[in-house]
């Protein structure tokens, strides 16, 4: 009898059909196994043995198949690749762990942890020392949740990734203090915590009030925060937990996270979104739990402050059919240059910032004002045709809009806009990013 790959139970039965066998009993398995392999289930032997399955397992066709096929296949060699780099790099660091190197140290000078991260947070378990190959297995199962917690303290997507390989060949270092896989997570927790509070430390970065342009009408609303370093995630590089890809990185939370203080930061990241418990910060952080305590007290409404007024906590509901319909509608206004009805999907009192440039509105009309010349063909600064295709950044809705310039027949990569909807599912914010990161969202970057 076949069995499920993932339970171990019996096949469907496949009576009078044809064409490739499932190795799954459900759906369900099915995604099991998948999350698995993004997310660092079984060992490295069992990956390699599993890429080999899924290559031997590809047919040409239906298109379907063979594109489901080779999407868990990318996905499970990208996660090997990403071991096998590591496990490079853990190796080249080990040829020089007794001189100096580049990336700072949790003893160097820039740091600002008060105890060594070769500490662990529970006993080691007994077993051979790591080598390069089974450390880097071992680390890249949590990459996901590490890279999230990165990005949370950062804002940045690009300084998250940074952070990850700084974290893991800071462990790498520090492997002699911890043997097992007991309390793995969250002793790299530890290390990735420490490794941002030392970063924020190097570049001492702070938000700033958006500055008016001269000759520029802004809007009758306050000028919002301006966090240059802000940029999108991509949904599919998010822990696999609708919580944390939704709730717990949507871009408003990111942005107010940024204007609390390192420390406060990581401690309400820690405790209050990652779910940690005090004397857990309090270890990752080298503290007291009094101290974190006190750190929440004075972070938790100072956050309060920083989100919108019809938001008290970091709690978001997921896109409804009536927000995915106006994200449709917003690409088409856009494309057919209807400005009657991208009227009626702005809120009154919208907001479109554009990290890291400096322009900003507030409400509607301002923005339509500064938009209208871009879009009107018979004006001088048309800048173009546009195309649309949708993506998932932060848990939110956001579009990735390409230009056909006047002349040319190539739609190219110009902005990547993520959406935050009212109650009334119209929208309140537009966030605007350069289109370097359109590869991690899967966007070509011409059409």
């Amino acid at each position: 009898m076949d069995i499920c790959a993932s339970c171990g139970g019996p096949l469907p039965v496949r009576a009078g059909r044809r064409g490739r066998s499932s190795v799954y009993c459900s759906a369900a398995c099915r995604q099991k196994a998948y999350r698995e392999r993004q997310d660092g289930g079984g060992g490295l032997e069992e990956l390699i043995e599993s890429v080999g399955r899924q290559a031997d397992a590809l047919v040409p066709r239906p298109a379907s198949a063979l594109y489901a096929g080779v999407t868990e296949l990318s996905a499970s060699v990208a996660r090997l690749r990403r071991i096998a780099r590591l496990a490079q790099e853990t190796a080249e660091q080990s040829v020089t762990e007794t001189g100096v190197t580049e990336i700072p140290g949790p003893d160097s000078p820039d740091s600002v942890t008060d105890s060594p991260v070769t500490e662990t947070d529970e006993p080691p378990a007994a077993g051979p020392p790591f080598d390069e190959t089974g450390f880097a297995a071992l680390t890249e199962a949590h990459r996901r949740e590490i890279r999230a917690h990165c990005y949370r303290m950062t804002g940045s997507y690009d300084d998250a990734e940074d952070l990850v390989q700084e974290t893991f060949l800071r462990a790498w270092r520090a492997r002699d203090g911890y043997q097992g896989r007991a309390g793995v997570r969250t002793w790299l927790y530890r290390i990735a915590t420490n490794a941002c509070l030392d970063f924020q430390r190097r570049t001492a970065r702070r938000p700033q009030a958006y500055e008016p342009l001269p000759g520029m009408d802004h809007g009758p609303g306050e000028p919002p925060a301006r966090i240059t370093w802000l940029q999108p995630c991509p949904d599919d590089e998010l822990p696999d937990s609708a919580a944390q890809a939704r709730e717990t990185v949507e871009l408003v939370l990111l942005a107010a996270l940024q204007h609390l203080p390192a420390r406060q930061r990581a401690a309400l990241v820690l405790r209050d979104l990652l779910g940690l418990t005090a004397a857990e910060t309090a270890k990752a952080l080298g503290t007291s739990v009094a101290s974190v305590n006190s750190a929440l007290q004075r972070a938790r409404p100072a956050l309060r402050e920083q989100l919108p007024a019809s938001r008290t906590n970091w709690t978001a509901a997921p896109a409804t059919e009536a927000q995915r319909a106006a994200l449709r509608r917003y690409m088409t206004a856009a494309e057919r240059l209807d400005f009657d009805a991208m009227t009626e999907l702005l809120a009154e009192d919208v907001t479109l910032t554009m990290p890291p440039n400096p322009f900003w509105f507030t409400g509607r009309d301002a923005l339509l004002a500064f938009l209208r010349p871009s879009l009107d063909p018979a004006s001088p600064l048309f800048l173009g045709h546009w195309r649309h295709l949708p993506a998932r950044a932060n848990g939110q809705l956001a579009a990735g809009g390409y230009v056909r310039r006047p002349g040319t027949n190539v739609y190219r990569a110009q902005v990547l806009d993520v959406l935050r909807f009212d109650a009334e599912d119209r929208i309140a914010e537009i966030t605007s990013f350069e289109p370097h990161l359109f590869a991690a969202f899967g966007l070509p970057l011409r059409l």
